[in-house]
């Protein structure tokens, strides 16, 4: 689902709700989390899940094509963890795996 199908659902589902709200709503959160990260800030969403930032250190890597070894700076990534609300939706009891 992309950002624009989220609005449109919402929509549908909120019909008192004006579209451009729900885009500016949208928005807004995505915008809260986004900065919470960039500044170190771990975001919990309960039922839903927890984002965080995992930081990464400077490493040695390859070059493919070459083989040469590469160094590769240390970055910040988000990171997700699914809370157990969503995981249990995923995969509800007595749901076997096919094997």
């Amino acid at each position: 689902m992309i950002k624009s199908e989220l609005v449109q659902k919402l929509a549908d589902e909120k019909p008192n709700l004006f579209h451009r709200d729900i885009e500016k709503i949208v928005s807004v959160v995505f915008q809260e989390i986004s900065d919470s990260l960039s500044r170190g800030e771990r975001v919990e969403l309960r039922g839903f899940g927890a984002f965080s930032v995992k930081r990464r250190p400077p490493r040695i890597g390859r070059n493919p094509r070459s083989g040469e070894p590469v160094r590769i700076e240390a970055k910040a990534a988000p990171f997700f963890k699914a809370g157990k609300e969503l995981r249990e939706r995923l995969n509800p009891a007595g749901n076997s795996t096919p094997e």
